[in-house]
């Protein structure tokens, strides 16, 4: 009697650890209603963000300077774009740029990594009164998720500080997989199909205890919601879109053989899956010291994986619903330090989307090849990025929504950016 209890919390804790990070697909009925009305119009679907932790050098990516006494030694390439040119170690990015449009001056008003990355993902500094969510979190809350049975805001790879539900609950957090493409050994039961139903079914006797405990219906129907659709997730076949294995070993190659080209492979295909939300992140890009070592050895992986995403994108008929974009928490300082490193620097940074219908092949801003000046020529404001973005998902960025306090909050406070919308004018 004993073993078969401890299988039986074995199993509640199976589905605990499971649920916890799967809330975010456990839209209550309301939401899946308020999606449907946004259906008419055909726009974007879905965002994938490719996360570079630590902040990544523009000079030594998307905004090289050569010749310069801020550009040090890096090199430049020409693109697919004339006129663009962007770091030699990004050749076939270079053979792609076509397909996005680079940012050359965004602005964050947040110098910290902590605060920085908060700022970046959410379009808003950090307020002791309440804690946003991320930008990847509110498109699957906005567009509904009715038809998902496994996470529709997904995290992967590492980073200390992944993309959070906040205000929305801890539900709409993004579930993370720190291991791309290793993981789903953690997620499929381990045992018979007839154990795992004998084991679900002492499972149930436990919730229904739990549920019998609570008095508050709405966290009744919320924890039997809970239940059902993380049970139906350990059995169903979209998990099969976190696992790599069955593709080819060229494919495998051709992303890169690294965390973050896995990472990128499987964002595909739980793109193609119908995944609304996937950040995939790269770290080790803050390079106080030994910047243009650091950098070009983050490239080497960025390069592959980024432009294999792309070319699947495409090739299947998915870059149009789903925008991609790649940032960091903020850029690298033009002064090169006595540690031939680069320091944090919010005031003219580099960032590159593209996908959803946005418009391509452009260079929005610039910086002073020369690091004189602090402010770069039109500067683009994070949270008009992420207006823009919004606004190409359907999601109305202005509108409001209300805080467990009953505070109501604007989805986001910035404008559009008319260079990258196509009907803009």
């Amino acid at each position: 009697m004993l073993h078969r209890f401890d299988s039986f919390l074995a199993s509640r804790r199976r589905f605990l650890q499971v649920s916890a990070g799967f809330g975010v697909s456990l839209m209550l009925p309301a939401l899946e209603g308020r999606a449907a009305e946004r259906r008419g119009a055909e726009r974007a679907t879905s965002l994938i963000t490719l996360w570079m932790n630590g902040g990544p050098s523009q000079l030594e990516t998307w905004d090289p300077h050569p010749g310069t006494v801020i550009g040090g030694p890096t090199r430049a390439i020409d693109t697919s774009v004339p006129g663009l040119q962007i770091a030699a170690d990004l050749p076939r990015m270079a053979e792609r740029m076509k397909h996005l449009s680079v940012i050359r001056s965004l602005t964050s008003k947040e110098g910290d990594h902590e605060r920085g990355t908060y700022f970046v993902k959410t379009g808003y500094r950090p307020d002791p009164t309440v804690t946003h969510p991320a930008i990847g979190a509110v498109v699957p809350y906005q567009l509904g998720t009715d038809h998902l049975e496994i996470p529709a805001y997904v995290s992967l790879g590492g980073g200390q500080w992944p993309g959070r539900g906040g205000y929305l609950g801890d539900q709409h957090d993004a579930f993370r997989i720190f291991e791309p493409g290793n993981s789903i050994q953690n997620l499929r039961p381990r045992v018979s199909d007839k154990r795992q139903e004998r084991r679900l079914s002492g499972l149930d006797v436990v919730s229904q205890t739990f549920r019998a405990q609570r008095q508050v219906q709405a966290e009744r129907s919320l924890h039997g919601q809970t239940i059902d659709k993380a049970l139906r997730m350990m059995s169903s076949e979209q998990l099969e879109a976190f696992e790599v294995d069955q593709e080819s070993e060229a494919t495998l190659q051709r992303y890169g053989d690294s965390s973050f080209g896995r990472g990128c492979l499987v964002a595909r295909r739980l793109i193609e899956t119908g995944v609304r939300s996937v950040e995939v992140t790269l770290s080790g890009f803050d390079s106080h010291a030994n910047n243009f070592e650091t950098q070009t050895a983050r490239c080497e992986q960025l390069d592959p994986a980024f432009a294999s995403l792309l070319d699947d994108l495409r090739e299947r008929d998915l870059y149009d619903s789903t925008i991609i974009l790649c940032l960091g928490e903020f850029g690298r300082t033009p002064r090169i330090n006595g540690l031939e490193g680069r320091d944090h620097w919010p005031g003219g940074f580099s960032c590159v989307v593209g996908g959803g219908g946005l418009k391509s092949g452009q260079v929005i801003g610039a910086t002073d090849p020369e690091g004189e000046q602090t402010s770069p020529v039109d500067p683009v404001p994070v949270q008009n990025l992420y207006a823009t973005i919004l606004q190409q998902l359907n999601i109305d960025p202005a509108e409001e929504l209300i805080t467990p306090i009953g505070r109501p909050l604007a989805i986001c406070e910035g404008s559009l950016i008319p260079k990258l919308l196509v009907d803009a004018g």
